[in-house]
This record gives structure tokens, sequence and C-alpha cells, in this order.
């Protein structure tokens, strides 16, 4: 129900049409046609929902304004074969590398040509995280080095992995960029488990975590982790449409434990049909009203209060957890 209200939401507010039907779905679709020229992003998110900056993650960095790219962390580290390797350093200068500090080395290029071009953080997802062994991962990269291909174990951990994604986080920390964390629903979303983080934000304490869609279904368990750990925050980016009601319920549970300055309100989290980001912040603002009058209405919050506390988490949050991110 969810993703379909803020699909006909979109046909209402942005097309005019009333539902979205066997009658109205041709008509429907030659307004989207007419609509989708250069500048949609920017008559959409800037013009029509007032987004000032996009956190987009299409794997590129030569996106216009306001899209702000976030890049895939796991690229670099999830490596399996001899040819994986190969690629990634045919993209830059120098040599392939021959061992695990050139590995490493590796990575700390992309990352400085990614925040040289524009990029605020990297993404990667809520996998099993052990301690890092380096004996084991040198074992993994002269394997792979050889030509054999690496099989990750159960929860995608595989030494050589997960070797090189503590060692990238560290990097990204010393260049400030937020390391963005998807956690839960998606595919078997036990391996994507927010609990994960338990481990891995403990072991690299200079580093924030953008902890994504507040772990969907385990949205409890996600708040208990960003209550807990200073260093990781929590995105309500995809909650509104995967379910209001329990969006809803994180939110007045947020508001319970969750220090105000360490939650993000919204995210499209839209591939390419960027006009649902008009219905999904309908929801997103129907969510946010429906929780906070019923605080004000109880008097445990004024109204001023209120409307703080949702600048800080639309606005002055984003900014202060996104170092590099830049708005005029």
């Amino acid at each position: 129900m969810s993703y379909a209200r803020a699909a006909l939401l979109t046909a209402k507010i942005v097309y005019g049409f009333d539902d979205i039907s066997d009658e109205t779905h041709r008509p429907l679709s030659e307004a989207i046609q007419a609509e989708n020229t250069p500048g949609i992003y920017r008559r959409i998110l800037s013009d029509r929902c007032r987004i000032r900056a996009a956190l987009t993650q299409c794997s590129r960095t030569d996106v216009g304004d306001p899209l702000v790219p976030v890049m895939p962390g796991r690229s670099l580290v999830e490596i399996r074969t001899r040819g994986q390797l190969e690629e990634l350093a045919a993209a830059l200068p120098g040599d392939v590398p021959r061992d695990l500090d050139a590995c490493v080395e590796l990575i700390r290029s992309y990352l400085q040509k990614w925040t040289d071009e524009g990029a605020v953080g990297i993404k990667l997802s809520s996998h099993y995280s052990p301690p890092p062994d380096r004996t084991a991962a040198e074992a993994a990269c002269k394997r792979l080095l050889a030509g054999e291909r690496l099989v990750a174990e159960r929860n995608w951990f595989e030494p050589l992995a997960n070797y090189l994604k503590h060692e990238m986080i560290d990097i990204a920390a010393e260049m400030d960029l937020v390391v963005a964390v998807h956690a839960g629903i998606w595919e078997d979303f036990r391996n994507l488990d927010c609990k994960h983080m338990l481990l891995l934000a403990p072991a690299h304490p200079q580093a924030r975590f953008d902890l994504y869609h507040l772990g969907m279904p385990a949205v409890r368990d996600c708040i208990v982790v960003g209550k807990n750990h200073p260093n990781v925050f929590l995105n309500l980016a995809w909650c509104h449409i995967l379910s209001q009601v329990q969006t809803c319920s994180g939110v007045d549970e947020l508001l319970d434990q969750v220090p105000v300055n360490k939650v993000l309100a919204f995210g499209g989290d839209y591939n390419r049909p960027v006009e649902k980001v008009v219905g999904h912040l309908h929801m997103a603002r129907e969510n946010f009203a429906r929780v906070f009058a019923r605080r004000i209405g109880r008097e445990e919050m004024s109204f001023d209060e209120a409307m703080e506390i949702l600048r800080m988490w639309f606005w002055d949050n984003p900014l202060s957890i996104y170092p590099r991110l830049k708005v005029d």
C-alpha cells in the first residue's frame, strides 16, 4: 500500500491525475514522457520538493546539482578474482597491486580521487565484520594474485574483503567521508542485520556511520544501536514508503531514546523515477505530523520544540554529519 500511495500521490500532485487506472495510464504516461527532459532532477527535487542536496549512489561523480555523490565502497573491497583487481587498477595510474599493502593503497587512491571529484561518502552494507586478521588476509591476497577465486563464507564474510573493508573505513574517516550503511530489508535481510554494527562501529571510533532505513524490520534494534554508539547516526531513507505505520512507531521511539542530533529525516531511495520523491516526501510529512501532533497534544513538547527538532532532522543534522556537504 505504501509504495502505491507514493505513486498515486505523485500522479495527482505532479501530473494532475486522481488515479492510475486503465483509463488514465496512457495519458499519464504521455505526461511523464513529456516531462522527462533535461533538468528534471532540478525541477522535481529543487523547485518542487525544495531539496537543496540529494545524495546519489549511481556510482558516478559527474552528476549535476542538486545531486551529490556517495560512492560504492563495496566495489573496492569485495574483490573475488585477479581480473576484478586488474580492472580496478586499470582505471588509475600505476601497476596492479602485488601484495596486501598495495591493495590498501589502491583503495586510498580511489577514495582520494572520489573526494577530489566531490564525493561526500562511501556506501557499504551491514554485513558481518569481525576484527580484521592480517595473516589470513595476506594468505587470501596471495591466492587471489595466483589466480584463485576467493569464495565468501556465510554472511558474505571473506578474510581479504573484511581486512580491506576495515582499512577503507579508517581511510574514509581520515578524509572526512561518511560511511553510509544499508541495513535491513533487501534480499536475505538476515545478512544485513543492523546489529552487525555492534562490531563495526566501536572498531572505528573516528568514522561517522550513517545507518540507513532504521534497519527495517529490526527498527527497535537499530534505535538501540544508534542510541548507544556515538558515531552511528540513524537515517529514515526509504522508511516512509516501506511502512507508514512502522515508521511512525519508529519516530515515536526515536524521540524517547535517541539524541535529536543523530537523526536524518528523509531520503527518497529511488533509482530512476525521480518524480516519486514528491509522493514520498508528502508521506514523510504526514508521518511526522501524526507523531509530533500526538506529542504536542499530550503536552510532552511545544509546537516550537517540535519545529526545532524537525529542522534538525531535515537540515542541520545532514550538514553536521556530512562535513563535506556544502549547501549555499
